[in-house]
């Protein structure tokens, strides 16, 4: 039986997806499983995070919707169809999503059916510790700019020596067949320079 280590562990594999709830815009990810359900959501400014195991499950599911008597497992894989789907940017008319939010703390109210009876539920999400948002948010993203700093080098690099081996064949004698096809040496700086200037404080101020 997979337990509340093994959801959070499943929780670090599991992309990040834009999400709308009412009209508030988040991005999140989430697990479902037999045992329980995790949930991280962030709007860039605020982390929230809530873990549900079955009996937290049971006894919301008691609360909010009375006329059902389904098993656990049932309301577990009903909440991980109208979620799961919503993550992969796939809405249903069927389905309603709210929120309420505080610095602390963000509810959000589900609308659906199940078994042709309404199904509601609130997944009541309190402020993520500071090492789970090191841990989804902070590291990932430190990890993809190396990652996409040491590609551009790369690419950088082999533009240089693509350059060099044009000059070489044309030193050689060998000349374009269609002079649209001419391009001017890569020079690094120059490509960087307007994303120094430009994209990165606007991308930072915002």
């Amino acid at each position: 039986m997979e337990g509340s280590g093994d959801l959070d562990s499943s929780l670090l594999t599991q992309p990040w997806a834009s999400v709308c709830f009412g009209e508030s815009t988040f991005i999140a990810k989430a697990c479902f499983r037999d045992t329980g359900y995790v949930l991280l959501i962030s709007d860039l400014s605020s982390v929230w995070y809530e873990h549900a195991d079955i009996d937290v499950v049971g006894k919301r599911s008691k609360e909010l919707n009375k006329r059902l008597t389904a098993h656990v497992s049932s309301f577990l894989n009903r909440l991980s169809n109208l979620m799961c789907p919503l993550l992969e940017g796939r809405k249903s008319d069927a389905t309603s999503f709210s929120c309420q939010q505080t610095s602390s703390k963000l509810t959000i109210h589900l609308k659906s059916d199940l078994s042709g009876l309404p199904f509601h539920w609130d997944f009541h999400c309190l402020a993520a510790a500071m090492e789970m948002i090191s841990c989804h948010l902070l590291r990932p993203l430190i990890r993809m700019s190396l990652a996409l700093q040491c590609q551009l080098q790369e690419l950088a690099s082999l533009l240089v020596q693509k350059d060099a081996e044009i000059e070489d064949y044309r030193e050689s004698g060998a000349a374009l067949s269609r002079g649209r096809l001419r391009t001017e040496p890569f020079q690094e700086e120059s490509f960087l320079q307007p994303f120094r200037t430009d994209s990165l404080p606007g991308s930072c101020s915002l």
